[in-house]
């Protein structure tokens, strides 16, 4: 089933600040309790998990990102619903409406039966988005670039566990290896619990006593790294090219993050653009214009004669079909368009002035004298 949009849900504006998203998520989370639906629990429950999915997304800056970009797909490949739903704090949304709804422990375990022990397996890596500026002739024909990516590799010598060669990692005696802390708490109204990364471990569930001496445990090293970039023919400024498996190493064993290339171009000396189409202003004398003639213009390609009519006005434009930027998904090609830009003269020789004196009389015709009324 097609999801809904996020912003949609909460009926929020996709400007809105965080503030006005838990504003949001506030009153829908109040109107959709299980203590104000008692008569159509199923349907609140159902409610209440899809606006408790996207303030999970929409309140943490870095899933909101995610989803601007890329949609639910950007969400969807990378989280579990309780790694969204761990981004809130319900006991801070509920705790302020006076309800008796405990932590997010609760919270889960009452809306999605215990799910929460199944989880998926170790979170993949980072995505990288890379600036890549090439030029216009770059992005109409194609090209290939290396770049150097800085990014966190798996460490060699320990294969990324973090601990030295011929030791491994033992498990956590704070947390018993689950990589998580309870913390229980009694109110007035109820009791929350809130579930919280082991710092013993870091939430990893397992303790090096001998750290690689090469990552200093960590199990990852930034290194640098060449990529070529083949960048399609036809791309423009904004599209991104991605490289699935490029990015971040995952430091819980997970796939790595994908690379995104961002394409950027460079404004260009002689055309701009415009979609798959190219503008080029060419400037011809009032007697060209006037005249006619046959003038050179320069195309992506190289040069190409464009005929010029007689009596051309100013600001005309011509068509060249298919000299312009092929379509990056090879839907044809767009075209050049020459805008004739009639230069008039600032400087005239003496000959010049008494020539232009002498056409604008032709053009004007003899002078009739004035006679008398009677």
């Amino acid at each position: 089933m097609t999801k809904r949009d996020y912003y949609e849900i909460l009926g929020v504006d996709k400007n809105a600040t965080k503030d006005a998203i838990k504003k949001a998520y506030r009153k829908l989370a109040k109107k959709y309790h299980p203590d104000m639906n008692k008569e159509n629990p199923k349907q609140a429950e159902e409610k209440f998990k899809e606006i408790s999915e996207a303030y999970g997304v929409l309140g943490d800056e870095t899933k909101r990102k995610q989803y601007d970009m890329y949609g639910h797909a950007g969400i969807d490949s990378r989280y579990s619903q309780e790694d969204i739903f761990r981004t809130i704090n319900f006991e801070d949304i509920f705790g302020e409406m006076g309800f008796g709804f405990g932590g997010f422990d609760s919270i889960f375990d009452t809306f999605f039966g215990g799910a929460r022990s199944r989880r998926r397996g170790p979170a993949r890596g980072e995505h990288i988005f890379f600036d890549l500026e090439i030029d216009l002739k770059e992005a109409a024909f194609g090209t290939k670039k290396t770049i150097k990516v800085p990014r966190l590799e798996s460490c060699k010598t320990c294969k990324g566990s973090g601990a030295k060669p011929g030791t491994k990692p033992k498990q956590c005696s704070s947390c018993k290896g689950t990589g998580q802390i309870r913390d229980v708490r009694s109110s007035g109204f109820g009791q929350f619990v809130r579930i919280m990364p082991c710092r013993s471990c870091r939430g990893s569930g397992e303790k090096i006593e001998y750290p690689c001496p090469d990552c200093m445990g960590k199990g990852m090293k930034r290194k640098y790294r060449k990529i070529t970039v083949e960048v399609p023919k036809g791309v423009d400024a904004g599209n991104r090219i991605r490289l699935p498996g490029e990015g971040e190493a995952s430091g819980s064993g997970g796939p790595p993050g994908d690379l995104f290339v961002v394409i950027h171009i460079n404004p260009d000396d002689i055309f701009q653009r415009e979609g798959n189409h190219i503008l080029y202003d060419a400037e011809i004398t009032i007697g060209q214009a006037t005249l006619g003639d046959e003038i050179e213009v320069p195309t992506l390609k190289g040069k190409a004669q464009l005929k010029i009519p007689k009596g051309t006005q100013t600001h005309t434009v011509f068509r060249l079909k298919g000299e312009g930027i092929p379509d990056v998904h090879g839907r044809g090609k767009g075209d050049e368009y020459v805008r004739v830009i009639v230069k008039t003269p600032t400087k005239l020789t003496e000959k010049q002035r008494q020539l232009l004196l002498e056409f604008e009389g032709l053009e004007k015709g003899p002078k009739k004298k004035k006679g008398r009324f009677f």
